[in-house]
């Protein structure tokens, strides 16, 4: 066999596994934490709800617009949110979209999956849950959860709490819909694409992101706008491995509770231990050692909601992932593999939170911050209680707990829900 022939089959193995096959979910968590640290070092913690509200505000903007409301929940929006390309949060969105959508393609995995009936009207529902929970918490299951925790605030914590226990409800209330309800099964389909129009879908995109990359970093009027095109090329990148991964954060809960599988269940708790070993390096280590300003800032992702707001927020939003059958992030990446159930999901999901969000942020008629005011928790950033050895210890600790207890359940069922 010629030189040629040996590095053709290499250059076809290294796509293979890059571009088409499943990535084992340990090394989709662990490329999952690099990322989410880059980004943090690059200017901000990523989310999902951050892109969502922004694209609820704008619906709702419009909506008002259309009638000219004046009064009511309606007349906060008064003003134009900011733009959906210049938004921070809209730009990681759209990016994280973008690089499921290159992945899906490039694996042959893109469809328009049509749901049965049934499954659209959860996805209605889903979306008003998961909008309505995130407000509480102060995020989803990213800005709320995994980056509060690698951010080492202690509303995560309570959030995690929350999560688990609307995801063991809803998986309880899958297990009735199988049993008692027939309606609406029909109405499915799956519209295929041709895998040679599949090829030139992700090379479009993919001239597409680089295309919008430079023209953001080719701005010389704005930091600001020129800092937006590492964020949405770290974003897609983020996108592209959760897809090919089928990396999604609330698989990781359900499971080791439906069939016993904790696979996803120690990705995630690992990438939360690497994110939050990275935190702390970004948060305290490398300034200090250096005599400057820390690389990001302290109060990113501490939110005033450590205490009964993350709680029920992560419950509500846990029971309406499962609704839909995604969590906040595998919602947007199944949107970019053309899950039309999950399509259906963001709007409701960006009404329902964009309203919540205004209400909390302009209660009463003193326009009061539920959550400045301390109505939702506290504010409460670890280091400053326990310093940042003993936060980085107890995350560990309880990485280790959430391991031992999900492999022990592995091997003993003694944690799964009965049908």
């Amino acid at each position: 066999m010629s030189e040629g022939s040996v590095m053709g089959g290499k250059v076809k193995s290294l796509y293979k596994t890059c571009c088409q096959s499943e990535w084992n979910p340990t090394v989709a968590g662990a490329i999952v934490a690099f990322l989410s640290l880059l980004i943090m070092a690059w200017w901000r913690p990523w989310g999902a709800v951050g892109a969502i509200r922004n694209w609820g505000d704008w619906i709702i903007y419009g909506l008002n617009t259309v009638i000219g409301a004046e009064n009511g929940l309606l007349g906060f929006y008064d003003e134009a949110p900011k733009g959906i390309f210049t938004s921070s949060g809209s730009v990681i969105g759209i990016g994280f979209i973008g690089g499921a959508f290159i992945s899906a393609c490039l694996g042959k995995d893109f469809a328009l999956r049509i749901p049965p009936y049934r499954e659209m009207v959860k996805a209605v529902l889903a979306g008003i849950l998961m909008g309505v929970g995130a407000t509480f918490a102060g995020g989803c299951n990213v800005g709320g959860m995994y980056n509060a925790i690698g951010n080492l605030a202690a509303n995560g914590f309570t959030m995690w709490i929350g999560l688990v226990a609307g995801v063991l409800l809803g998986l309880k209330m899958l297990y009735m819909e199988m049993e008692y309800i027939s309606w609406g099964d029909g109405g499915s389909g799956t519209i295929n694409v041709p895998n040679g129009v599949q090829n030139v879908l992700a090379i479009g995109a993919i001239a597409l992101l680089i295309w919008g990359a430079n023209t953001y970093a080719g701005n010389e009027d704005s930091d600001y706008i020129a800092s937006l095109s590492g964020i949405v090329m770290i974003a897609a990148a983020l996108g592209y491995t959760m897809q090919r991964g089928r990396w999604c954060m609330v698989q990781g809960f359900r499971e080791p509770h439906m069939t016993g599988d904790c696979t996803l269940a120690k990705s995630v708790a690992l990438s939360i231990l690497l994110l939050a070993i990275g935190g702390v390096v970004l948060k305290y280590s490398v300034p200090v050692a250096h005599g400057g300003d820390p690389v990001l800032h302290p109060a990113n992702y501490v939110r005033g909601t450590f205490g009964w707001g993350s709680v029920v927020g992560g419950f509500i939003f846990g029971l309406g992932a499962m609704l839909a059958g995604g969590c906040g992030s595998g919602t947007l990446w199944r949107v970019g593999e053309g899950q039309v159930k999950l399509i259906m999901v963001v709007p409701f999901f960006a009404i329902s939170n964009s309203l919540m969000t205004k209400w909390f942020q302009n209660y009463g008629p003193d326009e009061i911050s539920l959550e400045k005011e301390g109505f939702l928790g506290s504010y409460v950033y670890l280091p400053d209680v326990l310093g940042y050895g003993g936060t980085l210890a107890l995350i560990a600790f309880i990485m280790m707990i959430w391991y031992l207890v999900v492999t022990w359940n592995e091997d003993t069922n003694k944690l799964i829900v009965p049908m």
